[in-house]
Formats: C-alpha cells, sequence, structure tokens
C-alpha cells in the first residue's frame, strides 16, 4: 500500500512547480525552443522518478496518482506535461520490453536523468546493423522525437538491416554521432522539442537493445500503448482544465457584461452560466472515464506476465473511451473559451489561443477515429483492439 502522506507530499511538490511555470508560460510559448531551466526544475523536484519502485530509489507510485500528477503539470504548460508525462512513458518502455530495467531505474534516480523520445515507430527512416564485433551501428533519421533536446538517455527505435527487426535500444543523449535539430517549428507544443534527430555511425551496444521480451513481446508488453494513450488524455485533460481555470479568473476579473444582457456583471449572464456549466460537464465526466482507465491500468500493470489478454483488452477500450471523450471535451472548452471571456480576451498577451492550439497539435498524434473504429469492433461485434503501439 502506498505511503499517502507520501503521495500528498509529492502533489504539493507538482503544485508549486505547476505554478512557477504557469507565470512565464505564455511567454515562452511564443518564444519556443528548449525548457532547460524548467526541465532542470524537474530533476531536481524527483518528479521524473514517480513511477520507479522504492527499492530502486524511486517513490513506488501507482499509475493513477502517476497520472493525475501529469494532469496537473499540463494544466499550467502542457509542453511540460507532454515532457513530464514522456518521462513515466519511456520508463515503462523500459520495463516492458526489455529485462534490463532494473539498471537503468536505479540510474534513472541516481543521476537524475530525463529521458528523450526517439521512438516513432511510423517513421522508419532509422536503420541498424551489425558491426561485426558484436555491437551495433545506428545510422539515419527520426521524426517526433519529444524532448530529445537535453534528454540524458533517449529510447530509440530502428530497423535491423539485415531482418528489417524493430529493435529498440536505450542510450545515451550525447553518445557521438547524434545530432538533435532545432526544427521544431509547429504552432502548438512549442516547447516540447519535437523535432528530428539524426544519427550518424551512432554505436549501439548489445546491452542497450531491448530484447527481453522486446517491443510489444508478450501481453504485459502490450501495455505500453495502453500507457501511452492515457499520458496523451491527461495532457489534454489538463490542457481543458487550465484553460476553464483560466478563462474563470478572466470572466471574473475583467470581461464585462453584454449590454443586452440586462445584468451588471457577466458572472450574472445566463448565457455566460449555461456555457460554464457545459464546459463543467464536458470536463468533469472526462475525468471521471481518465480516471477509471487508469485504475483499469493499474490493476493490468500489478499482473506483470500474468495479465490476460481479455484484461490487456479491457484496459486498452477504457482508454480509447477516455482518450476519445477527452479529446472532443478539452477541444470544446479550448475553442468555445472567449464565449465566456469577450472580444478583449484575444490579446496576445493573454495567450489564450495557446491552449487550442497546443490541444489541436496533440490531438492529431493518432486520429480518434479509429479508437471508435475499435470501440465499434468490441461493442458490435466483440473484436478487441489489436494490440500495437497505438491501440
Amino acid at each position: 500500500m502506498q505511503d499517502r502522506e507520501t503521495v500528498r507530499r509529492l502533489f504539493d511538490t507538482a503544485e508549486a512547480l505547476a505554478a512557477e511555470f504557469a507565470g512565464t508560460a505564455v511567454e515562452r510559448d511564443k518564444a519556443g525552443g528548449t525548457a532547460k531551466a524548467q526541465r532542470d526544475r524537474l530533476r531536481e523536484s524527483g518528479l521524473l522518478n514517480l513511477i520507479v519502485p522504492r527499492a530502486y530509489g524511486g517513490h513506488g507510485l501507482n499509475w493513477h496518482d502517476t497520472l493525475r500528477i501529469v494532469r496537473l503539470v499540463s494544466r499550467a504548460d502542457s509542453a511540460l506535461g507532454h515532457l513530464f508525462g514522456f518521462q513515466h512513458l519511456l520508463l515503462a518502455t523500459l520495463r516492458l520490453f526489455g529485462d534490463q530495467w532494473e539498471h537503468y531505474y536505479a540510474e534513472t534516480v541516481r543521476g537524475r536523468w530525463f529521458w528523450g523520445n526517439a521512438l516513432n515507430p511510423l517513421d522508419t527512416r532509422a536503420r541498424i546493423a551489425a558491426d561485426g564485433a558484436g555491437g551495433w551501428i545506428l545510422r539515419g533519421m527520426k521524426s517526433f522525437c519529444s524532448g530529445a533536446m537535453d534528454a540524458d538517455h533517449l529510447i530509440v527505435s530502428a530497423l535491423a538491416e539485415d531482418s528489417g527487426q524493430l529493435l529498440i535500444a536505450a542510450i545515451p543523449g550525447d553518445r557521438a554521432g547524434i545530432r538533435i535539430n532545432a526544427d521544431w517549428d509547429n504552432m502548438g507544443q512549442r516547447q516540447t522539442d519535437s523535432g528530428s534527430v539524426e544519427f550518424h555511425e551512432v554505436r549501439v551496444h548489445e546491452h542497450e537493445i531491448l530484447r527481453n521480451p522486446g517491443p510489444l513481446g508478450n501481453v504485459y508488453a502490450t501495455l505500453r500503448s495502453v500507457i501511452a494513450q492515457l499520458v496523451l488524455t491527461n495532457i489534454y485533460l489538463g490542457i481543458g482544465e487550465g484553460a476553464l481555470a483560466e478563462a474563470r479568473a478572466y470572466t471574473l476579473g475583467q470581461s464585462r457584461a453584454w449590454f443586452l444582457s440586462g445584468v451588471d456583471s457577466p458572472r450574472k449572464d445566463p448565457y455566460v452560466l449555461q456555457k460554464y456549466g457545459e464546459f463543467t460537464v464536458e470536463l468533469q465526466t472526462a475525468a471521471l472515464a481518465t480516471d477509471h482507465a487508469a485504475l483499469l491500468l493499474d490493476a493490468a500493470w500489478a499482473k506483470e506476465n500474468a495479465l490476460t489478454p481479455e484484461e490487456r483488452a479491457h484496459a486498452a477500450l477504457a482508454a480509447a473511451v477516455a482518450k476519445v471523450h477527452t479529446s472532443r471535451a478539452a477541444l470544446d472548452v479550448t475553442h468555445r473559451l472567449f464565449e465566456v471571456t469577450g472580444a478583449r480576451a484575444t490579446v496576445a498577451k493573454a495567450g489564450f489561443d495557446r491552449h487550442w492550439r497546443n490541444l489541436r497539435t496533440h490531438t492529431l498524434h493518432d486520429p480518434a477515429d479509429y479508437k471508435l473504429r475499435d470501440l465499434g469492433e468490441w461493442t458490435l461485434n466483440g473484436t478487441p483492439p489489436t494490440p500495437s503501439f497505438y491501440s
């Protein structure tokens, strides 16, 4: 059983950091680039080790609490929430795909490692070949490499040149031959450094390959995609909740009643009240679905290699429900918040547009339509989703 006092302390730490991040979120969104100072604050906080078991120096939190902290950070700054959430996803990747995870967990705690992503299985430009001396040489390129800049270690994937097999490795971020490009110039998530990474004759040691059981190598390993979906879902929910909180503060502090409303304050306008009611219904039901899915993930995670395909399917389906609902709810809130804040809220210094930009950029990560297809197949035909990196 988790020490609830420890959990409360970690939430307090996260809330304090989130408040700090919120103070500069608008200006950093405009600047783009690497949030180096904020990443270092996360390193110092110990929050990078939430899911690392206590036996290896971590906090040993479950997924339900870990993801709620990801959501909390995302309310303040979804770019940092994105990087912070991927830290736990990449640590889970080590646990699920390889038998070296105990070493990497202990070293992550000792060295305060921030992990970066260069896995993107849909980008097949990276190739890896045996070097003839028991090691490997990595060549090529990867896109959508969130958090690679300033990462202590990277999770990378490449296709084996001889067999076409997908291999995944954990390598230092500063290894010779790695070039991390500052080419992320999208409209949202501007401080996630989600651009490209080049690999020029990069040496990979055999002990760095995650072979046992390997990517999606058994039922337990396929939980990786469920975790990924719930990390994204909590980022989206955090964006929606953060946008609503900022809109509320603006409505109460700066908005004016419309001259035809017959009231002297927007807090008395029935149309404004109705919209806030709608936003509340959307986000609270999304939160319930998201937390329910996290509890199913925790139950599946605890099963380890005893996890059955049926149990895995139920966790994946719950994650799909939560992702679809949260995407819709948060997109609606971030789009319509101007209806309760007014024309003055469109001023650039308010930065309200960043919520929709960040969310719209990220929700295109994998189409919600395919989650709905999976849910339809289950409901109509009783067919569970086929495990992949996205389902």
